[in-house]
């Protein structure tokens, strides 16, 4: 069985990404095509395509969600994800499980004398007019004399898992603040949640390992589970098995890919790319030596942005009064530097609408 080393694996996983060239895919593909981006901070969503497609206009994506055809909702790992509203009617209800397990596993204590199939029908009920609400609106209208759960984790439990919810614009739009109103997807899409697969299928399942594999293979089974937060998917890979190509990594671990699927030569050279925070890029693994160094491993769970360079995690980087600021984790080369420099200003030239394109380099770590 042929073995990838960690630079065939990082090229691959650039490839899938679209960040080993920019793409010209329509904004909606791409957003499906990388089966959704991390979109817990309303405005990283741009900066992710904008690394990763040719042209990108931010009022398109504005535009596709004030359009519904795109939408912000809690789905993988329970984080807020921004996905294609074909592709949330088609996977929450495989979602709903874990959802729910994951609410729980930091509220049971609070929940445990609740009966989650009442709230959730009330909940429903509730939101059937198609109306947004906060978080803290719903839940001062279902409390009621309900004892027990504060607040936090009945609101949690009803909008992140219960009832399915699509974030409504303004949130998420490009250079808008909003808060978080939460309105029920089938009112705010205009065709149902699709129901759960009848007993001993997982069609779902199946197109999940077949999109994950297409947008982050090459892969390990621990890798789809921990983009997905599913457990429950062995059936699913054990169904498609016969339509993959099997790898092993360098310490022997089974990788699934596509037959089909781009794997570069380890050789291609990869350019300076800026990641927004929570980047699907290396969220989107189990194992995350691939693009991103032990050492600096916990930069991506704080929400840190990062630098890519050579494929590889280099550096972070933040704005400070207008200025694009990145700070480097290892030495840089000149030529490095000059290409980091590059790609900054054109950043910096992308989130000022063209006013500025200042951008500085920190010296390099000793």
């Amino acid at each position: 069985m042929t073995v990838l080393d960690s630079r065939a694996l990082n090229r691959a996983t650039l490839a899938r990404q679209l960040l080993l060239y920019r793409s010209g895919l329509p904004v909606a593909d791409a957003v499906a095509h990388l089966c959704g981006l991390q979109a817990q901070e309303p405005q990283e969503p741009f900066v992710g395509l904008w690394s990763r497609l040719a042209g990108f206009d931010p009022a398109v994506l504005s535009d596709l969600l004030t359009g519904r055809h795109v939408v912000r909702t809690h789905l993988m790992r329970r984080t807020v994800h921004l996905v294609t509203a074909d592709d949330v009617l088609a996977w929450r209800s495989r979602h709903d499980a874990m959802l729910r397990q994951r609410v729980l596993g930091v509220y049971r204590d609070e929940l445990k004398d609740i009966d989650l199939e009442e709230l959730a029908s009330e909940a429903r009920e509730l939101m059937a007019d198609g109306e947004p609400r906060t978080a803290a609106e719903i839940v001062r209208e279902l409390a009621g004399p309900r004892p027990g759960p504060g607040p936090r984790s009945l609101g949690e439990m009803v909008v992140a898992a219960l009832v399915p919810m699509a974030q409504a614009p303004p949130r998420g739009l490009w250079r808008t603040k909003g808060g978080v109103r939460n309105v029920a997807l089938s009112s705010w899409l205009g065709r149902p949640v699709d129901p759960p697969a009848p007993d001993g299928t997982d069609p779902v399942g199946r197109a999940l390992v077949r999109r994950y594999l297409a947008a982050h293979g090459p892969a390990t089974t621990a890798d789809l589970r921990a983009w997905s937060g599913l457990a429950g998917l062995p059936g699913a890979v054990a169904a498609v098995r016969d339509e993959l190509v099997r790898f092993r990594d360098e310490r022997g671990r089974e990788l699934l890919d596509l037959p089909d699927a781009p794997r570069p030569d380890p050789d291609t050279p990869a350019p300076v790319r800026f990641l927004p925070a929570f980047d699907n890029a290396i969220l989107g693994y189990q194992d995350r030596g691939r693009i991103i160094d032990d050492q600096h491993r916990g930069l991506s769970v704080a929400g840190e942005r990062v630098v890519l360079v050579d494929g590889r995690v280099s550096a972070t980087w933040r704005v400070t009064e207008g200025v694009v600021s990145v700070e480097p984790l290892r030495a840089f080369s000149r030529t490095d530097r000059a290409a980091v420099a590059d790609e900054g200003r054109g950043l910096a030239s992308f989130l000022s609408d063209g006013e500025s394109d200042r951008v500085r380099v920190e010296p390099s770590p000793c």
